[in-house]
């Protein structure tokens, strides 16, 4: 959160806040470039040497080790690293859609760092990224990236129909509405991977607004189920992965839960 943030703050406005997003790289998670001065800066987590990297274009950088500190040494650490690279930014510097809301400067609670439990995640985000970048492929309609979303830890993928829609009611925790309300602003069904909704995470998919008679659509593969709690299509890493062919039916699953 405290990297997306960071980009938040030097990007202009994009539609349903794409400009926070990170995106899949080779070592872990990128925020892209970053327009600044007269260059640009990215900022990568590195689960493969366990850092954060900053890169300017100018060439400098400077690393954050990924380990087990504090919130609050972490927050410190990398906002000096970037006044070391010259790149001033204040953050709203408190958590989005988790309950509680601790500031990052004064979170000594949340201290664990896992490398290992990171490069899992991290390979569970190739396989879904590779699956997701072909689904959008046939998509020649408005539909955003396959990229990560920080708040609620998805690598996801939206198509939009071009329509409005209804005003967004719901809510997340400790997220100003105003910001659900640009996310579901247009038409959409929506399709990723997240670390809930399974042992090892899910798949799902869903449509805002839902469409009458959704939730009782056959859709494959059989391990595939519509979570009334959710209000989407769910499908479980661990189906996925034990399956013969786990890239077909992953395909599957998004081809007939968007049908």
């Amino acid at each position: 959160q405290i990297v997306g943030k960071i980009r938040l703050e030097h990007m202009p406005l994009f539609n349903h806040w794409w400009q926070v997003t990170l995106y899949l790289s080779a070592r872990g998670l990128t925020t892209g470039a970053i327009p600044h001065e007269s260059g640009v800066f990215d900022i990568e987590f590195d689960f493969v040497n366990n850092a954060l990297v900053i890169r300017r274009s100018d060439g400098r950088q400077q690393s954050v080790p990924l380990e087990s500190q504090p919130v609050a040494d972490f927050y410190g650490q990398t906002l000096s690293a970037m006044d070391g690279l010259g790149i001033e930014t204040r953050i709203a510097a408190t958590p989005n859609e988790v309950d509680p809301a601790i500031p990052f400067a004064e979170d000594y609670e949340h201290r664990e760092y896992d490398p290992q439990a990171a490069r899992l995640f991290w390979r569970q985000l190739v396989q879904a990224h590779r699956v997701l970048s072909n689904f959008r492929a046939s998509f020649v309609g408005k539909v955003s990236p396959v990229h990560f979303f920080w708040g609620a830890m998805d690598l996801a993928c939206t198509r939009f129909s071009g329509r409005p829609a209804p005003t967004y009611s719901a809510s997340a925790p400790n997220c100003p509405q105003f910001v659900m309300v640009e996310g579901y602003s247009r038409e959409l069904s929506s399709c990723g991977f997240w670390p809930g909704g399974g042992k090892e995470g899910a798949f799902y998919s869903y449509a805002y607004p839902e469409p009458a008679g959704m939730s009782d659509y056959v859709v494959e593969p059989e391990a595939a189920h519509y979570s009334a709690e959710l209000g989407e299509f769910v499908l479980p890493y661990e189906a996925v992965r034990t399956a013969k062919d786990p890239d077909g039916d992953l395909m599957r699953f998004l081809q007939t839960t968007y049908a």
